[in-house]
């Protein structure tokens, strides 16, 4: 704290005791230094870490102890997502184009994922790429993925090319015997 002596009342100024501990409480509580750390820690959810994640876990309302990915709890980072897509879905819509712009700001950069109708009151969440086991609790176990009241949930995740024919000359596609169609365990249901 700057000027600190002033905050001293004036029939305390002249106490030895008093200003030597007013002293060494300037020096061991630094204000700018405590309120950077607090900001940075605990306030900015993006730069937020350890206790300061999980006060905003429970703002949104998750709690990491809740989604253990194989058996220990989810690190820092895992767990910003989780949070992140919860604060998400907390205020957005159960549409096709909200839920599509709740999976592109999850998986940005990592390839096309969507949501798609399977009919039979059932939607579909594709992830044209391999998940990381901690994606995979968050998409089976946290029950933040929207989705119109009464209509199931399932999500699909695969590596590209999965069917194709020889001769067809694109990216996506292979000949027959080189990818499957759907491989097992690529299907999994949503709670």
């Amino acid at each position: 704290m700057t000027n600190f002596e002033d905050t001293i009342l004036s029939q305390f100024a002249n106490s030895v005791t008093i200003i030597n501990l007013v002293t060494k409480m300037n020096e061991w509580i630094r204000p700018d230094a405590d309120l950077d750390n607090f900001y940075n820690f605990v306030f900015n959810v993006t730069t937020a870490q350890g206790f300061g994640l999980d006060i905003w876990g429970s703002i949104v309302g998750v709690n990491r102890i809740d989604f253990p990915v194989n058996g220990a709890e989810m690190t820092d980072p895992q767990f910003l997502e989780l949070v992140m897509l919860k604060a998400l879905s907390n205020i957005s819509r159960t549409t096709a184009p909200a839920i599509n712009q709740l999976l592109r700001n999850w998986m940005a950069g990592r390839g096309k994922t969507y949501c798609t109708d399977l009919g039979n009151m059932e939607m579909g969440y594709v992830f044209e790429f391999e998940l990381e086991p901690f994606e995979i609790t968050i998409l089976t176990q946290s029950k933040i993925f929207l989705r119109p009241a009464g209509v199931g949930g399932f999500g699909m995740t695969t590596n590209f090319p999965v069917f194709g024919f020889k001769g067809m000359g694109t990216a996506y596609a292979a000949p027959f015997g080189q990818a499957p169609f759907i491989s097992q365990g690529a299907l999994v249901a949503i709670s």
